[in-house]
């Protein structure tokens, strides 16, 4: 921490002032600052800090699912790898 702002080396992210108290640095701002999205409880004792968009972009740009077999709505059996090259929407749900 500088007067700077938080920085590594020479490279500098300013803070507002309300950000930095004495032996105390506004983490959730700092990071609000970066883009980068936080949320917290309603009594804000627990704080998530989640990746900002461009890095949650590209780690999905790279990404791909796996092949896997299902029957379509008239039971004929599809496979992903025959919609390449086509846009595909994958609807996942999870209850955990």
């Amino acid at each position: 921490l500088k007067p700077e702002g938080m920085c590594r080396a020479e490279l500098c992210v300013p803070l507002p002032a309300s950000a930095v108290k004495p032996n105390e640095v506004d983490l959730a701002a700092f990071w609000a600052k970066l883009g980068g999205p936080v949320v917290s409880t309603e009594n804000r004792d627990v704080w998530a800090l989640g990746a900002p968009p461009e890095e949650r972009n590209a780690a999905l740009e790279g990404l791909e699912a796996p092949d896997f077999t299902l029957p379509d709505i008239d039971g004929v059996p599809r496979s992903l790898s025959q919609l390449r090259g086509k846009k595909v929407f994958l609807a996942t749900w999870a209850s955990w």
